[in-house]
């Protein structure tokens, strides 16, 4: 599941080599260990808040708190988890733009406002949106400035936008099919997700569009000459997509097939992802 978090700085990396510019890897580094701490504090977090609610009693197998069986260590292991990684992001700051502070607790607060009493917007369907702004355009522009020299000071948001949209588009579809194995106990405690609301069928419709929507996002900078061309590379991502796509058409009510779906639009999305990093960083060989 963390490749969602190293994402945004490894599509970074692709972008800043991809354009000659100079990568600080030591940051990279530094970035990439952050960013997988406050990942694993925001899933311990929600499985906190989920057994809160008791909606991962029978429907979510993998929660910490169920397999553990007990809160509090897991509770120790999240508070952990998120002072050692803003600790991190804290250095990582003041050895390049102070902007990364603020752009990195945006994104923990987003997580936070997913799961996390009293707001619980991913109860009201919400979470998808939440989870295109923190790893999208809030990630990835303190991910850019992260690995920038030193001196740069102004948040690329314009780079961010157009880097960071469609990975994390990919990182919804995760999100999004992480529902469908579990509308029944999810609608029984008040967990009100998109699939839940559109119902499987419908649901599963919509998984087409957010592939698409990736790929458009992520080939438009290629039609309009800001991308090289091997940006396409991002395409290694298609296969796991299509098999997603016909899982959930041919089998969307039935829990027990589907419930790797997640796991598949998960290839898709590291897929696509390095495949997109590796394509910005092998433009200048076609140069």
């Amino acid at each position: 599941m963390y490749s969602v978090a190293v994402m945004p700085v490894v599509l970074a990396a692709g972008w800043r080599q991809g354009f000659q510019e100079s990568v600080r890897w030591q940051q990279f580094l530094g970035f990439l260990l952050a960013a997988v701490l406050l990942l694993l504090w925001e899933n311990l977090s929600n499985d906190l808040f989920d057994a809160d609610t008791g909606v991962d009693v029978s429907g979510k197998p993998h929660s910490i708190v169920a397999l553990v069986g007990q809160r509090r260590p897991v509770r120790r292991w999240a508070c952990l988890s998120l002072v050692l990684g803003l600790g991190l992001i804290l250095m990582l700051a003041l050895q390049s733009s102070f902007a990364v502070l603020p752009l990195v607790l945006v994104s923990c607060g987003l997580g936070y406002l997913y799961q996390g009493p009293p707001f619980r917007l991913g109860y009201r369907g919400l979470g998808e949106p939440i989870c295109w702004l923190a790893f999208g355009p809030f990630a990835t522009a303190a991910a850019l400035l992260v690995i920038a020299p030193a001196d740069q000071a102004a948040v690329p948001w314009q780079q961010a936008l157009m880097l960071g949209s469609g990975p994390a588009l990919a990182t919804c579809l995760v999100l999004f099919c992480s529902h469908f194995h579990q509308v029944r106990e999810d609608a029984a405690h008040g967990k009100y997700s998109p699939v839940v609301r559109l119902g499987t069928a419908k649901a599963a419709t919509f998984v087409p569009w957010f592939v698409a929507g990736t790929f458009a996002l992520e080939w438009v900078p290629v039609l309009h000459g800001d991308w090289p061309i091997t940006a396409l590379v991002s395409v290694i991502g298609l296969p796991a997509a299509a098999a997603l796509i016909r899982l959930l058409r041919d089998h969307h009510a039935e829990p027990d097939r589907i419930a790797g779906s997640k796991f598949l639009a998960l290839r898709f999305q590291a897929l696509n992802g390095l495949g997109l990093s590796a394509g910005l960083a092998l433009g200048p060989l076609l140069s």
